[in-house]
């Protein structure tokens, strides 16, 4: 009878959501009277879906610098994007010309891993004729426009998550709430001789 119970829920109230992703609590007489969807793991879902959309806007925009389809970069890149650029000087102009399409070079940016964060999709690559080491951080709205840039070159990018060990409802006013600093990914290309850098989301 559970079970029927929590499939009439599941189907009514949750949509798609399997079974693991939400809790329920009763009298230990199996009699249960309320279930939670359990918020983070809910949303991890749609943060998956989110962040593979993602990843293929940016594998699409890669393909398209190879190929110099102006076309596609154009319907995948904001009109004005941001750019952020960190590294040697002398390597300013790596990314923008392929983007802008004023180069006259075969571009080398193959990415060998991508790797998502929700709206942030992370690519890292190595231009082996330049010595080159590169991250590109890039941010996607829901409509799958990429709207910043963040170009790192010749330099190891440390991704980390901040938060806040208690919920904002539990932090009393004039209480210092503890944070955390999570490091949930770092450059694997590059070598111990290039500055490091975090990134925090």
């Amino acid at each position: 009878m559970l079970i029927e119970m929590l499939k009439d829920i599941e189907s009514v109230q949750l949509g798609q959501l399997k079974s693991d992703r939400w809790s329920w609590f009763g009298d230990p007489t199996g009699c249960y009277s309320k279930i939670i969807v359990l918020p983070e793991l809910a949303n991890s879902k749609t943060r998956c879906i989110e962040e593979d959309g993602n990843k293929r806007v940016v594998k699409e925009l890669y393909k398209a610098i190879i190929s110099n389809d102006s076309d596609t970069m154009h319907s995948v890149l904001a009109p004005y994007l941001e750019w952020w650029f960190h590294g040697p000087p002398c390597h300013r102009h790596h990314l923008i010309p392929f983007l802008t399409g004023s180069s006259s070079s075969k571009p080398t940016l193959v990415p060998d891993l991508i790797i998502g964060f929700g709206s942030m999709i992370i690519a890292e690559g190595y231009d082996d004729s330049n010595m080159v080491w590169w991250v590109h951080v890039w941010t996607i709205t829901v409509d799958g426009v990429i709207t910043e840039v963040r170009e790192y070159v010749n330099t190891s990018v440390t991704v980390t998550r901040l938060g806040s060990l208690h919920a904002p409802s539990q932090t009393l006013l004039g209480s210092s709430a503890s944070s955390t600093c999570q490091s949930i990914w770092q450059s694997k290309l590059c070598d111990d001789s290039v500055p490091g850098l975090i990134l925090a989301i």
